[in-house]
């Protein structure tokens, strides 16, 4: 029922007021219309003389005679008796924020679409005819635009269809034959679908780039979760530490508190012994001085003399002379020991204390540097190395200042070492280490060779010791026709231009491993993006092959 209101709502609408119609007219392609709608649109196009319909666009040489139709009049009298309107809702109209339909009368309605033909803009209503009319169909619409008479050229009054690429600018068709007469000129259309390709390259560019800074963000988080998690660990560690060292001094301040009552205790002992001995000592001394002072008065002489040799006698005194009187100065040496200990701890406390510090603040996140991208930014970071010969195969030869090696098929005579590849394992290390950033090229010829890092703990002999077959070694295979990267013993097949000039560059902190093709310009072969955990050193694996570490200084 809904779908019979609507088609009988535009069947009895205006196309131009887009209201039931009123007093309404047929014109003779058919199309009906407001008696005043139609007129004031006409006596827009009195001065051209020609009178069109705006639907259908059918255009008449005379202006038609119009005619109520009263049968319609009755129909649409009918309908408004059932209820029935056609206004639009209010917020099909058009605000000061809208494109408005050029072809509305009165309130206008909002445009649907604009027309790059006609450099106009319809509403849904009038938008019709470029669906339905043949020679419209071919029009391009495109999303409401107020800046359709942008379009046309101010000179020529005409749609500017070409652009130079001379001057850079829209022009019109007249324009290419006067202002603009033998510039590179090219149709709109077709300069627009180039710079469309270029468009799209910038914008796989700029999603390249957010790809790659999205993980650097990844990364960073990462960083801020190692740095707090090993900030949390050093703290912890740190509390243990200190805490054994406090009580490290408790325990020796509880011994030497300890010592010093248990020494008190025993000298106090040995001080109150001698005093009860001289407290005696004084008791008896009394005893015998009232003795001697009754034995004074005696009167009688004789008895006085006769008694006098066993009254006489005195006991031997204690001897006092062990008695060394200190004064105040018993232990006063256990706090000089003490303070003399404080004073050391606090020294080396001081001294050290600034290595901690130091170590805190040397603490940094460091954000890794661009990836070099020409071979003169590799360049800045190249490194002098040279081959171990205490790691070399016997089966190979070093020559050029341990700087080439060559596949010999016989063994040589070298020393006896432990760190020597033996069997069949024919590559060598480097002797130094390379840690930070740093690039290198080797030159090469032969059947093939492989270029690779390693750790220094890399087993010596065994097919697990081969570049590339276990987890302490990262090799790319090289040979006339084709490369390969080898990790754990996982083969990568590698795409790339042939060369025998091969660049290796390692940023260790930042884990990245690169190979490149070297010849007049770089080609990537093969990155690595991974956790380094112990300093690498330079491989070369050769079999029936020379190889080179190039001097590129």
């Amino acid at each position: 029922m809904a779908q019979k209101d609507q088609l009988d709502r535009d069947s009895i609408s205006c196309s131009i007021c887009l209201d039931l119609l009123k007093d309404p007219v047929a014109i003779p392609c058919g199309h009906s219309y407001c008696m005043s709608c139609i007129k004031g649109f006409w006596d827009g196009e009195d001065q051209r003389k020609i009178y069109s319909c705006p639907q259908c666009r059918e255009a008449f040489t005379l202006r038609p005679v119009l005619k109520k139709n009263t049968m319609l009049a009755a129909l649409v009298e009918q309908l408004k008796k059932t209820g029935l309107q056609a206004a639009p809702a209010d917020h099909c109209y058009a605000g000061p924020e809208d494109v408005a339909c050029d072809v509305c009368t009165g309130r206008k309605l909002k445009a649907f679409k604009s027309c790059m033909q006609c450099l106009v803009s319809y509403c849904e209503n009038h938008l019709q005819p470029h669906y339905t009319v043949g020679q419209f169909k071919k029009h391009k619409l495109v999303q409401p635009s107020e800046k359709l008479q942008e379009n046309i050229c101010s000179r020529h009054d005409e749609v500017m269809k070409i652009f130079c690429r001379t001057d850079k600018k829209s022009i019109c068709y007249l324009c290419t034959m006067d202002e603009h007469k033998g510039h590179d000129t090219v149709p709109a259309a077709a300069e627009r679908t180039e710079r469309q390709r270029e468009l799209e390259v910038s914008r796989l560019n700029i999603q390249q780039r957010i790809q790659d800074r999205e993980k650097d963000v990844k990364l960073l988080q990462q960083e801020v979760e190692a740095v707090s998690l090993s900030a949390d660990k050093a703290v912890e560690d740190s509390e243990k530490t200190f805490t054994q060292l406090i009580r490290l001094l408790q325990k020796r301040s509880s011994d030497v508190k300890q010592q010093i009552r248990s020494q008190q205790e025993t000298e106090v002992s040995g001080v109150k012994e001698l005093q009860e001995k001289l407290q005696q000592e004084i008791t008896e001394l009394k005893r015998k001085d009232a003795e001697l002072k009754q034995f004074s008065h005696t009167e009688d002489h004789n008895q006085f003399l006769h008694n006098y040799p066993s009254v006489s006698q005195l006991s031997e005194p204690t001897d006092s002379s062990s008695i060394n009187i200190r004064p105040l100065r018993y232990f006063e040496d256990v706090t000089a020991a003490v303070s003399k200990l404080r004073d050391l701890l606090q020294d080396i406390l001081r001294d050290k204390w600034s290595n901690i510090s130091l170590a805190v603040t040397e603490v940094k996140v460091l954000l890794s540097e661009p990836e070099p991208k020409t071979r003169a930014e590799f360049l800045k970071y190249s490194c002098e190395i040279t081959l171990d010969p205490n790691t070399v195969n016997t089966y190979l030869l070093l020559s050029e200042g341990n700087r080439k090696v060559e596949w010999e098929g016989i063994q040589q005579s070298y020393c006896s070492h432990t760190d020597r590849f033996t069997g069949y394992n024919v590559q060598v290390l480097s002797r130094e280490s390379l840690t930070g950033r740093c690039y290198w090229e080797v030159e090469w010829r032969g059947t093939g060779v492989e270029v690779a890092v390693a750790y220094k703990n890399i087993s010596r002999a065994g097919h697990e010791s081969i570049f590339g077959r276990n987890d302490k070694s990262w090799s790319l295979w090289c040979d006339t026709n084709r490369y390969a990267f080898c990790f754990n013993n996982i083969n990568t097949r590698v795409s790339g231009p042939g060369s025998s000039r091969v660049g290796v560059y390692l940023d260790h902190r930042a884990g990245i491993l690169s190979f490149y093709s070297v010849s007049e310009t770089m080609t990537l072969l093969h990155r690595v993006q991974t956790t380094f955990t112990q300093p690498l050193y330079a491989g070369l694996w050769v079999v029936e092959s020379t190889a080179e570490l190039c001097d590129v200084k």
